[in-house]
């Protein structure tokens, strides 16, 4: 089989970014990329806040912020009245997990596929309440069908308090089918949690559609906003039981402001976002997407044939524009956390490239992303000089 063909690149996209231009960025999933205009719009706002930082706050700050959230939802597709900005998806997550009331003898059943510190607040607020955490095992493997009939058979009706399931996975980067995983629970009255943190700017999403009552996802991570900027989205019934982690002034206001309002916290990067969206829309929604995509496959390919890893061993994400892809590493490499790390830091060091790498199961994986700053070279270099650097060990 031959190597997927690289996508054009969009001119003038490098520009856009302040990266080190002596470093390959191939892991923009982790933490992302924030376009100059962007930087430069949270600058002005942070001028403006420490030029009065009184009337910054106390004058038209909650009214900016609400006008910023009706944006940042519609984006979404989602419910701007049932939608809070937060700092990201973790921070989203136990703020649901602590309004939910759970008690001795719930259970919170999640995913092998979970984000691992969303794992960690489960399995805290399961420890505070006397709750307990389940996780259901789906082979990376599986088709859409059999993740649906997996989870199925995980639910205990009357028992499951919360059923939390990604949408793209991070260790794994899978795509579930989170609208037909939210049928099958909504059938044995099990609420949903959907994690959405790689989905706003790389999935053509509505929120609205997927049906959860609960959905969270960052924008600072494939929309070009500033970090410290998510949504939690909340169906309509859930909105009064929903309650902040640290109470402050705008409680009395109901959700989502008592959620949003967090006193002297830092909202330049949630005023900023638009302009995120508005970069991301000149470059092309559309284009951006099936570009980065395009790349990520070319980049799992040519590293994956270097490390002799045949095409149908290598995952396919489970959408067309998935712009996350994993190829598994030789055996015995990263196959605990700590070794994951370390062999991560020793690419970036050696070959100033930073990339993520995983261990999962027992299995070493090397997550590659594209984005419009990427280049096939990159990939190419990677590929090349990788095998050595893991036979040296």
């Amino acid at each position: 089989m031959t190597v997927p063909q690289p996508p054009e690149p969009i001119p003038g996209a490098r520009l856009l970014f302040s990266l080190d231009p002596s470093v390959s960025h191939l892991n923009h999933g982790s933490f992302g990329a924030v376009p100059i205009a962007v930087q430069r719009a949270q600058q002005r706002l942070r001028d403006e806040m420490e030029a009065n930082p009184l009337r910054f706050f106390t004058q038209g700050l909650v009214d900016r912020i609400t006008h910023t959230r009706r944006h940042l939802a519609t984006f979404l597709g989602a419910d701007p009245d049932g939608t809070a900005l937060v700092g990201n998806a973790t921070t989203g997550v136990a703020v649901v997990l602590q309004s939910l009331g759970l008690r001795p003898g719930d259970e919170v059943v999640t995913t092998d596929h979970g984000y691992g510190a969303v794992a960690f607040s489960v399995e805290r607020e399961c420890r505070r309440t006397g709750a307990v955490s389940r996780t259901v095992p789906v082979p990376l493997t599986a088709t859409d069908e059999e993740v649906v009939e997996i989870i199925r058979a995980g639910l205990r009706p009357g028992r499951t308090k919360l059923l939390i399931v990604d949408q793209l996975t991070s260790p794994t980067a899978r795509l579930f089918p989170t609208a037909a995983i939210v049928g099958v629970a909504r059938e044995q009255g099990v609420p949903v949690l959907v994690d959405g943190a790689h989905a706003p700017g790389m999935l053509p999403i509505t929120v609205a559609s997927i049906g959860a009552d609960f959905w969270v996802g960052n924008l600072h991570k494939w929309a070009y906003a500033p970090r410290g900027t998510a949504a939690l989205v909340v169906a309509e019934p859930w909105r009064e039981r929903i309650q902040p982690l640290v109470v402050s002034w705008e409680q009395d206001s109901g959700f989502p402001t008592r959620v949003e309002w967090q006193a002297t916290l830092d909202y330049t990067p949630w005023l900023a976002a638009p302009v995120g969206l508005f970069t991301l829309r000149s470059l092309g929604l559309d284009r951006v997407r099936a570009h980065n995509a395009a790349l990520a496959a070319y980049g799992q390919r040519v590293v994956g044939d270097a490390l002799g890893v045949a095409p149908a061993d290598l995952p396919e994400p489970g959408g067309p524009t998935v712009a996350m892809r994993l190829i598994p590493l030789p055996a015995g490499l990263a196959t605990t956390m700590d070794a994951a790390q370390a062999l991560r830091a020793r690419i970036a060091e050696r070959l100033a490239a930073e990339v993520q790498v995983a261990s999962w199961k027992g299995q070493g994986w090397l997550r590659l992303c594209g984005q419009v700053y990427n280049t096939p070279d990159e990939y190419d270099r990677l590929a090349v000089r990788l095998p050595t650097l893991l036979a040296l060990g």
